[in-house]
């Protein structure tokens, strides 16, 4: 079941992916520049993150919390992975200065191409908005929430989602 808290649709958005269907396919750079292909990491569990903007306060908290939080994703089995249409340059910058242990990916260019696949980039603003989804090991979506660009999302629908979807886990 996806959470639904988008208050503010996005005009001319394409329509976001479903639960149960497989996520679509990327590879971005990381902020030491190094590719990262989503199929790749089939066998894991994936949390795909996008957020607006770098050294804004609401994604500032957001992953901070992620980052504070690491045990509940990582005993859960969980790879998290944030991502951004910032440029690589300012994402490192930022990732460095929060102390990030997570992935932080620029889709810088094609600007937004993967959150366009995802359904959260805001093409009038330039930007992804607060789009979470939780990839299974074959990499079909299994949870999702999408949150307007001022509407943070809150730790407890990613620890629900987890404890949800923890049969999705064990045994691996």
């Amino acid at each position: 079941m996806a959470a639904e808290h988008d208050s503010s649709p996005l005009p001319d958005a394409p329509v976001g992916i479903s639960i149960g269907q497989p996520a679509p396919d990327f590879t971005l750079r990381d902020v030491h520049g190094t590719p990262l292909t989503l199929s790749a990491l089939r066998g894991q569990r994936v949390l795909l993150v996008f957020f607006p903007f770098a050294f804004s306060g609401i994604c500032r908290g957001e992953l901070r919390e992620l980052q504070d939080n690491a045990p509940l994703f990582s005993d859960a089995l969980v790879r998290v992975i944030a991502v951004s249409c910032d440029s690589l340059f300012a994402l490192k910058a930022w990732a460095e200065q929060e102390r990030y242990t997570f992935d932080v990916l620029s889709d810088f260019w094609p600007h937004g191409q993967v959150a366009r696949s995802y359904g959260v980039f805001d093409e009038a603003a330039g930007i992804a908005v607060r789009g979470s989804f939780l990839l299974d090991e074959q990499g079909v979506v299994q949870w999702a929430v999408v949150n307007g660009r001022g509407q943070a999302r809150d730790l407890s629908d990613y620890e629900q989602a987890l404890v949800a979807h923890a049969e999705q886990g064990e045994g691996s």
